[in-house]
């Protein structure tokens, strides 16, 4: 997988902005970038503080670009996209404090153009990582929410499950009057396909489950409805995909299962992309997978935003970060 994305960037220059400071994941994972040549790492701080902690820890930041915001030289035109970007939420002052912080400053030097995209969250908080993202990349035309999926792979095998990290539900967006303008079957929809869109570029053919622990109407009740109504949405949205719901987790990856409980379907017992009804069933779904089914998990992969924008864990090593600031510049 990784050989495909790194012949993608070598055929098409990008820059990473890592804006979490002079951590020792960092360090080594831009270090190792530089070295290997076919993705230019952004780092934020100061130059002094990345010689020191360069020099301490070992690593070679030769060449390494390191942008330290107190000094930066377009800082006052970057303020002023910022105010204009934020439409009267915040003043020249208050957006100029907020770029000295490295996860602001770092989305701006993507909304401007001067980065391709972002990972951060090594030291950053999800919400921290994801809120300069909202405020400043927005979401990209046609999005109405952002989602995330996680890729998974074993040996040669990959799967991709969304989301497992951003919607906690779906609720009907409603006006005034309570008239409903966009309801949580389409956002479920729009995760379905979003998700099947980004398993293409790691060169999964999307065959997409919509997940629940109904099969084609055995259940009612919970999220049943919601699956179902999302998967006829998600077909109409995208009628050139596999895809198919509501179905139990043993009918999507079961052949004999599957086609006994959804005869004819071309995803039951086949699904490579898995789509949960919340956040408990994602997250949970996605870590089993990792924990006891083998599979290393990389995401979560921001989805319906402008620009890529990643999210780490904080408990990520340096491998992590090499392996997802790969992955988000070829989503670029």
């Amino acid at each position: 997988m990784f050989d495909k994305l790194i012949e993608i960037l070598k055929a098409n220059p990008r820059k990473i902005v890592l804006p979490d400071g002079p951590d020792p994941r960092v360090i080594e994972a831009a270090a190792r970038l530089q070295k290997e040549g076919f993705l230019k790492p952004v780092l934020i701080g100061t130059q002094k503080e990345f010689d020191e902690a360069s020099a301490k820890l070992g690593f070679d930041l030769s060449g390494v670009e390191i942008i330290d915001p107190a000094n930066y030289e377009g800082m006052d035109a970057m303020v002023e996209k910022m105010v204009e970007l934020r439409k009267g939420k915040m003043t020249a002052d208050e957006c100029r404090a907020t770029l000295l912080q490295g996860n602001y400053f770092g989305t701006m030097l993507v909304k401007m153009g001067l980065a391709d995209s972002l990972l951060g969250g090594a030291t950053y908080s999800t919400a921290d990582t994801v809120r300069p993202a909202l405020q400043l990349i927005k979401t990209k035309k046609g999005a109405h929410l952002v989602s995330s999926c996680f890729i998974l792979q074993r040996g040669e095998e990959l799967l991709a499950m969304g989301d497992c990290a951003i919607n906690i539900s779906y609720e009907d967006d409603k006006d005034k009057e309570g008239n409903v303008t966009f309801s949580a079957a389409q956002k479920l929809a729009e995760v379905a396909v979003e998700t099947a869109n980004c398993a293409k570029v790691f060169g999964i053919d999307p065959k997409v489950a919509v997940l629940s622990f109904s099969t084609k109407g055995s259940g009612k009740g919970g999220t049943v409805a919601l699956s179902r109504e999302a998967t006829a949405i998600a077909k109409e949205l995208a009628p050139e995909l596999a895809i198919d719901g509501e179905m139990q987790f043993d009918a999507a990856v079961s052949p004999e299962v599957g086609q006994l409980k959804f005869p004819g379907s071309k995803v039951a017992g086949y699904a490579n992309t898995f789509i949960f009804p919340c956040i408990e069933a994602g997250n949970i779904g996605y870590k089993i997978a990792q924990r006891l089914g083998g599979f290393a998990a990389y995401g979560p992969i921001l989805l319906g935003l402008n620009a890529p924008i990643n999210d780490l864990s904080r408990g990520c090593n340096a491998d992590e970060i090499y392996k997802m600031a790969i992955i988000t510049a070829a989503l670029a």
